[in-house]
């Protein structure tokens, strides 16, 4: 991790087009202003932990009912085969 002190006003550049400013501190806050293309997602890490949580939830629930669908598809097939024969 590169750690390094700013001054408010004073800024970092990362990559060619992503700009972080110190905009004010105060107490034990800082407030930062980020400059960045509108195709580069800038959350606060709460909320990006919260959404990789939810996606993974999301794609667990997904797995559940693929196994269902599968089950539903086989019970099927047996039930036209036994009405069949």
């Amino acid at each position: 991790m590169l750690v390094l002190s700013r001054r408010p006003g004073e800024s970092i550049t990362i990559g060619d087009d992503i700009v972080i400013t110190v905009v004010a501190v105060s107490g034990g806050h800082i407030r930062l202003g980020i400059s960045a293309p509108r195709n580069v997602q800038v959350l606060r890490e709460e909320i990006y932990k919260e959404m990789q949580e939810e996606n993974r939830a999301a794609a667990h629930g997904l797995s559940h009912l693929q196994q269902l669908d599968a089950v539903d598809t086989q019970l099927r097939g047996k039930k036209q085969r036994n009405h069949r024969g």
